[in-house]
């Protein structure tokens, strides 16, 4: 089975360019704010048309890679996956709840608006209930993860995100005193997972069909690379256009809500890679099982703060510094599980195959 050999280029300096992007945006914000304001004006049930559809560019590529019949497997490493599960879906959104809780209401109340600090908080809370998809996977690849194990692990995450994302945030915005749109909520999670999921799904099994998995991995899903890093590139520029101002008046800000995402990372990592080690599973399981909690699915937070806070730019703020964390983060985790593979060198769980 066949999955990511590595970073690619834009992967790697993916900090660099959403700094770029950054400029670019609040430029155009700054000296032609007729642009964002003429693209603001297209929305539907409070979404973003061109936003949508960019994001949208995003994520199906992404979900292409997504192999669903691995769930099959998923009896034969059930420890692996629990982790996986525990870790994402009934520690990760809480903990970054409460970390970022206590940075922006607490830590920097001095320096941060209680308006703007409710809306770092959204946003962390949106990034703390969407654990990686794809990413997971080069992440996977570059500490030597089990690549069949990392399918299961995202084909099931997938799943568990139709189901819980929604609640999770819904209940965890409740209580932090943010009002819900619970319509729009849910909409954007049709929107933004179960349409390009099943798009995609049904993709891969015509493409497959017809031409073979081999053609599906080394030919047709490397077509998409530069759709999705286009969407990316432009999506935020088109955002950091639209919070211009925001960032203009408050550049500090970005350091004050990378401060908490960044423990957040290393906490979660840990969290899932010490529990692994102590169920005695193998590296090549708990090095996957650690980096799907700790990286995010970015896209879909950044997809769901526009669509759910449209008046409150601080929200999608919140989640695009995630993005700007994300790689250089995740690259030190890498170095980290890589360097710490002795912890499993006794540890013979179950590989499991496809």
């Amino acid at each position: 089975m066949k999955t990511n050999t590595g970073i690619s280029f834009f992967e790697k300096y993916l900090t660099i360019f959403v700094l770029m992007c950054m400029g670019i945006g609040v430029m155009i914000g700054y000296f032609i704010p007729s642009i964002p304001n003429f693209l603001g004006k297209f929305e539907i049930a409070s979404v973003n048309i061109p936003i949508g559809i960019l994001i949208w560019l995003m994520i199906y590529p992404m979900m292409l890679k997504i192999d669903f019949t691995s769930i099959k497997n998923v009896g034969k490493n059930p420890k692996g996956l629990y982790v996986t599960w525990i870790v994402n879906w009934l520690i990760k959104p809480f903990t970054m709840f409460g970390i970022a809780y206590l940075f922006f209401m607490v830590i920097f109340k001095s320096v941060i608006p209680l308006n703007l600090a409710n809306d770092y908080l959204a946003g962390a809370v949106l990034l703390g209930a969407a654990p990686c998809t794809a990413m997971v996977f080069v992440w996977s690849s570059l500490t030597k993860g089990n690549p069949a194990y990392t399918l299961v692990q995202v084909a099931t995450n997938d799943l568990i995100i139709l189901l819980l994302f929604a609640p999770i945030v819904g209940f965890l915005l409740n209580v932090s005193g943010i009002s819900v749109p619970w319509l729009t909520l849910f909409l954007s999670v049709f929107l933004f997972v179960v349409i390009p999921l099943v798009a995609a799904s049904f993709t891969r099994h015509i493409i497959i069909k017809n031409q073979g998995l081999e053609y599906y991995n080394d030919k047709f899903i490397p077509k998409f690379s530069k759709v999705t890093i286009s969407g990316l590139l432009l999506t935020l520029v088109l955002i950091f256009s639209l919070q211009s101002e925001i960032i203009i008046s408050n550049p500090l800000h970005i350091l004050y809500i990378a401060i908490p995402l960044v423990i957040q990372t290393f906490m979660i990592f840990f969290i899932a890679y010490y529990a692994a080690k102590k169920l005695k599973l193998s590296h090549d399981i708990a090095a996957p099982a650690g980096m799907i909690g700790a990286s995010n699915f970015f896209e879909l937070a950044v997809a769901v703060a526009i669509a759910l806070f449209p008046l409150n730019p601080g929200v999608a703020l919140a989640t695009i510094v995630g993005v700007l964390v994300e790689v250089p983060v995740m690259l030190t985790l890498v170095k980290i599980a890589n360097k710490t593979t002795h912890w499993f060198k006794n540890n013979n769980e179950q590989i499991i195959e496809v």
